[in-house]
């Protein structure tokens, strides 16, 4: 699995695909972590993006978007699955397709997590929210997955 990007690397990584995404960030002071828009209205942050290269199989890398929103939790939370899956579709075709497109990759599905706590891949966390949805990017579409 190559990590591409994690929230604790310098903001200065990701400096030509936040600008890219520019419309999607809300305002914040520079280097600050950005909340991303998603139509719920709760604050989401990239934690990080992760290559998978599914064993070496050609044409099946997954490229797997980790996502922090801490109003998905079961305690306290408020926005339910079915929100933030609408959130997910969002995130999909509007951050998603266009990272994929500045960083030329083509994977054969994309994963997008939301967990209302960081938690590193690969880890059970039982207390933690996590929701997961899968794609396949096609064209300018991100194509639903049943996962």
């Amino acid at each position: 699995m190559t990590q591409l990007w994690k929230n604790q690397t310098s903001p200065s990584v990701l400096a030509p695909f936040l600008a890219l995404l520019f419309g999607l960030l809300l305002a914040g002071t520079a280097g600050a972590e950005q909340a991303l828009h998603v139509p719920s209205g709760q604050a989401v942050t990239l934690g990080e993006v992760l290559i998978d290269d599914r064993s070496g199989k050609v044409g099946e890398t997954w490229v797997r978007f980790r996502f922090i929103a801490p109003q998905i939790g079961d305690q306290g939370g408020d926005v339910p699955y079915d929100t933030a899956a609408a959130d997910m579709d969002h995130l999909c075709q509007n951050l998603v397709l266009p990272y994929l497109a500045q960083y030329a990759l083509e994977p054969a599905r994309v994963v997008i997590s939301l967990s209302d706590r960081p938690v590193p891949f690969g880890t059970s966390a039982p207390d933690a929210t996590q929701y997961f949805e899968a794609y396949r990017p096609e064209n300018t579409l991100c194509i639903w997955e049943a996962f």
